[in-house]
């Protein structure tokens, strides 16, 4: 892999959820070689009493670009994106001029995905990067462009912490992360389980 900032990925991750209106849990697994990386994981909620669920994989190259992703919910919709890896996109094999210069995805239904933008900017501390996001709602997987930023912050405690605005959602907190490039505390939304092994 490119990034020599953060260890080995573990073969699987887990986080609760934590919205106002909401309560569930994601759980991803990990495939990694010398040229692809592959997350696999679904995320399972209940929001206002109605149950819902999203099913995922992403396919990454070594340099944490995506390159493939099939994601499909409970109602039984799908979408299929694809990308060169430098910022073209088709979704469902049509292109998506407005998404052309997007390198991360951004599942609004996963803590997970975070980590693609932190292990492909692989940030010395005091650095800021942009992420340019392929962001799918959780309703009806409608695919979208979301800006988001991140500034690594001095370590805390062997936690890495990212200073992480969104200015279309108004979102600004501090992120924390483990060793191995995994969200282990996003503010409002999630917080990881710790796994056996």
């Amino acid at each position: 892999m490119v990034d020599q900032l953060f260890s080995e990925l573990p073969t699987a991750g887990a986080w609760r959820l934590e919205g106002a209106a909401y309560e569930g849990h994601e759980v991803v697994h990990f495939t990694v070689d010398d040229q692809h990386i592959v997350l696999r994981g679904f995320t399972v909620d209940v929001e206002e009493r109605e149950p819902w669920g999203i099913h995922y994989v992403i396919e990454l190259d070594e340099r944490w670009h995506v390159r493939h992703a099939i994601i499909s919910d409970h109602a039984g919709t799908s979408q299929e994106l694809r990308t060169d890896g430098n910022g073209s996109w088709t979704v469902d094999g049509q292109h998506r001029a407005e998404l052309d210069s997007c390198l991360d995805l951004d599942l609004e239904a996963s803590v997970v995905t975070n980590t693609i933008p932190v292990h492909r900017l692989a940030l010395e501390i005091d650095q800021e990067g942009e992420s340019k996001a392929v962001y799918v709602r959780s309703d009806g997987l409608a695919v979208e462009q979301l800006d988001q930023t991140y500034r690594r912050l001095p370590d805390v405690e062997e936690a890495f912490l990212f200073d992480y605005r969104s200015p279309r959602f108004g979102y600004h907190d501090i992120l924390r992360f483990g060793s191995d490039g995994l969200a282990l505390d996003y503010p409002g939304i999630g917080v990881r389980i710790p796994l056996r092994g």
